[in-house]
């Protein structure tokens, strides 16, 4: 059989030699259908040579888990089509460069795509400008439409029948280009981000196995690479969707990577830095094999002593200053000194909405507590937390969350559950989430990367299945990826959206 499957420069060597009439396609095509067998049949009535080019794993934005079948899966189920001539696997996020290169005489888009107002990605727009540009011609196929999420969302079985009930209640309130517009209102919201500043280094290493000399394992050097993370990370998250978002935190005394935290923070984020004495910027060193990804040690270097005096009135003087101003405030409380229980009394009592992350199983030793929150409109915790939170490992989750929330007075308590998903209880109500993470990478920062986006939903007044669901995608996003490396992608998290609820 001749290999279909060719660079799009093999392609274009062998285009040149023909000079016949071609005609391009492009999609994902994650799992092959009759819709995409009609679509590429008829776009290949259109000319001699049909090219079909295929999204890379890496550019694909349709939600945690998503390709279910790799770029090489899909381009060679394409391959096997009699009307497909060559295939290529797109190095880029969009077709644009392909057209361009190729010069197509036809560009053929699926029946879906005719409505560019329905492109979430505002790429089609473009695309249509590359084809115009090399003098080509842009047509629509007609057949019916299909689509490869609807049938992977139905057929597999990693979501549950209360996540499909959650989702059919979702489409029952709002329609897709509601929800878009929704997250899009997001911008508009002037949000407070108060926690430590961390900086998470990963070292990544080789086994070597036990020393010849010493009972000690050994490891090789292999590279090292730093992100920011704790609060920084989360206003990053914050940026995409909000247009002003303020950034009280802590450095140590020198200021240490106050430089990286400059280059690496966006512009609408305004910061300002509480500096305590006789400490470092929290440093966490994690060590990890560098095939597996698996951790292999973490070496903190911290201070959990609480602010001198002079520095707790100077923070407390800013948050009375400032915190009525925000509508909405988030806490990511580590555990390490910064917050202390007069700074949260002040927090808790002047927040217009409050949602906090109090991680009371961090590298505090578990000595810190959700007691200091009361009155919060959000609060996030994971299962091991809260079971830690009342010594109690065998009590049903609803039970204890009912207990929290009565205790502390929290309106919307969430709890992740790993594997299991997420639970949000609202006046004795609850709701669950599935995980949509495929595979977990790295659990950093997932709690974070959730508050962010479900805060964010509560106090726009989506409802609660929809801002359930728009944190548990920016959970799995994160998840999937180490650390805070990258944050929260707005048209990822939009693309996700709209596939998970077709």
């Amino acid at each position: 059989m001749i290999n279909k499957i060719k660079s799009i420069e093999e392609i274009k060597k062998i285009l040149n030699r023909n000079k016949k009439k071609v005609v391009l396609c492009h999609g994902t095509f994650d799992l092959l259908h009759l819709g995409h067998i009609n679509h590429l049949s008829e776009a290949k009535n259109f000319g001699d040579i049909l090219v079909v080019s295929v999204t890379s794993d890496k550019f694909v934005n349709k939600g945690p888990g998503r390709p279910f079948f790799t770029s090489r899966q899909r381009a060679e189920a394409l391959s096997a089509l009699k009307q497909v001539d060559y295939v290529t696997i797109n190095k880029d996020f969009t077709s644009t460069k392909i057209i361009r290169f190729l010069k197509p005489n036809i560009y053929c888009k699926g029946p879906d795509y005719k409505d560019n107002k329905k492109d979430t990605t505002g790429e089609i727009k473009n695309e249509i400008l590359a084809t115009k540009s090399i003098r080509g011609k842009i047509i629509y196929t007609t057949g019916s439409t299909f689509s490869s999420s609807k049938l992977i969302n139905s057929f597999r079985g990693n979501i549950s029948k209360s996540q499909k009930n959650s989702i059919n209640k979702i489409n029952i309130k709002y329609s897709f280009s509601k929800i878009k517009y929704l997250i899009d209102k997001l911008k508009n919201l002037k949000v407070l981000v108060i926690g430590e500043t961390i900086i998470d280094e990963y070292n990544f290493c080789e086994a070597l196995g036990k020393s010849g000399k010493d009972p000690f394992l050994v490891f090789r050097d292999i590279k090292t690479e730093q992100y920011l993370g704790g609060a920084v990370a989360i206003s990053k998250h914050l940026s995409q969707f909000c247009k002003k978002i303020k950034l009280l935190s802590v450095l140590g005394e020198k200021k240490e990577f106050l430089g990286e935290i400059k280059k690496g923070i966006p512009k609408n984020i305004n910061y300002e830095f509480i500096t305590k004495k006789n400490s470092h910027t929290i440093l966490k060193k994690r060590y990890i094999d560098n095939l597996s990804l698996n951790k292999v040690l973490g070496i903190y270097k911290l201070n959990d002593d609480p602010l001198a005096v002079k520095e707790e009135n100077i923070l407390n003087k800013k948050l009375k200053k400032i915190i009525k101003k925000f509508d909405l405030v988030i806490v990511s409380d580590y555990g390490h000194g910064f917050i202390s229980k007069k700074s949260a009394n002040i927090i808790c009592s002047n927040s217009k909405y409050l949602a906090v992350n109090a991680q009371i199983n961090a590298a505090n030793i578990g000595y810190h507590s959700m007691k200091k929150y009361k009155n919060c409109d959000c609060v996030i915790i994971n299962e091991r937390e809260i079971r830690q939170e009342f010594r109690d490992k065998n009590e049903k989750i609803e039970n204890l969350m009912k207990k929290l929330s009565f205790i502390q007075k929290i309106k919307n308590l969430i709890v992740t559950r790993g594997n299991e998903g997420s639970v949000l209880f609202n006046k004795n109500k609850f709701y669950y989430s599935d995980a949509f993470a495929k595979k977990a990478v790295d659990k950093i920062g997932a709690g974070d990367a959730m508050l962010s986006l479900v805060s964010l939903g509560l106090k726009k007044g989506l409802s609660k299945e929809l801002s359930l669901l728009l944190g548990s995608v920016a959970g799995a996003q994160s998840v999937e990826g180490l650390g805070n490396k990258e944050s929260i992608q707005k048209i990822k998290i939009v693309k996700a959206l709209e596939h998970i609820l077709k």
